[in-house]
């Protein structure tokens, strides 16, 4: 095994570098598989069936924000350290992020545990269907764990909400940038969420999350997540406000600004699901 030059065990590994730690006492491994409504499968039962040796499963909707209407919004801090003790996660822990998808969802719980202030989190390169690809073990058994405490620091820096991205919209003072599909983000395509106009929020900049994945759900190379940012013409001198249906694939794109090392970015938790509801807030459509 060569663990890639490119791991980073607070942004991104490889499944090399995780085949080479799976056993370390102080390495905690999540799978964070989530589907859109109306996929019909189920990210619970495929993890019961199959998962990587020692891994927990983080529930994206019920580790948030119940109080909201709104799906998965950011869980409040109590909650995380109640779900994370009760998996056996917590402080001193290296914690690695897969989902079934490649980098679909694990980037979301990546971000959630950054907002919480724990930075020693990275996302599974690949994910589980790279593991899997490459004849890795998995397992059908349920870790064994140990309750271990855990501390947080909300870093408010990292998320924005609706009044927010209203405000940096209007004087243009950040990058808003919008993970959707290109018929979703332009108005030609229904939202998957019944209830919600079509289009996206005006001045925002349309980079459809899987143009930063390679075919095989692996993130590209920092250079060319570079290029394909300034290719959406996003300015990466400004701060940025990443948005998506319901904050999941924003934070892919989230994911890919930390691997360039643009820091000053933020995602907008309530997103579509959120600004597509409120008929007092401007839709733009088209390019």
């Amino acid at each position: 095994m060569t663990p890639s030059p490119q791991d980073d065990p607070k942004t991104l590994v490889s499944t090399d570098w995780l085949a080479a730690h799976l056993r370390d006492p102080d390495l905690r491994v999540l799978d964070a598989s989530w589907f859109l409504p109306g996929s019909g499968r189920d990210a619970k039962a495929e993890y019961d069936a199959a998962h990587i040796p020692g891994a927990r499963f983080f529930d994206i909707d019920e580790i948030a924000d119940l109080r909201s209407e709104l799906p998965h919004m950011a869980p409040p801090p109590e909650k995380f350290i109640s779900r994370m003790r009760t998996m056996g996660v917590g402080d001193g822990h290296q914690v690695v992020v897969y989902d079934s998808m490649g980098i679909f969802s694990a980037a979301r719980v990546w971000w959630t545990f950054r907002l919480m202030g724990k930075t020693d989190v990275a996302v599974l390169d690949g994910g589980f269907a790279k593991w899997q690809a490459e004849g890795r073990e998995v397992e059908d058994m349920p870790p064994i764990v140990r309750d271990r405490h855990m501390t947080v620091s909300r870093q408010n820096h990292l998320v924005k909400d609706v009044t927010q991205v209203a405000h940096a919209a209007k004087l243009a003072e950040a990058e808003i940038i919008d993970a959707r599909a290109v018929a979703r983000f332009r108005g030609e395509a229904p939202e998957p969420r019944p209830g919600l106009r079509s289009g996206h929020i005006p001045g925002s900049r349309n980079l459809p999350f899987a143009d930063v994945l390679n075919p095989d759900g692996t993130m590209k190379p920092p250079a060319a997540l570079k290029a394909v940012f300034e290719a959406a013409g996003v300015d990466l001198t400004k701060p940025a406000i990443t948005t998506c249906g319901s904050g999941v694939t924003a934070a892919v794109l989230s994911l890919a600004l930390e691997r360039i090392g643009h820091r000053n970015h933020a995602l907008y938790d309530g997103s579509w699901s959120e600004w597509g509801m409120y008929d007092d807030l401007r839709v733009a459509t088209g390019p």
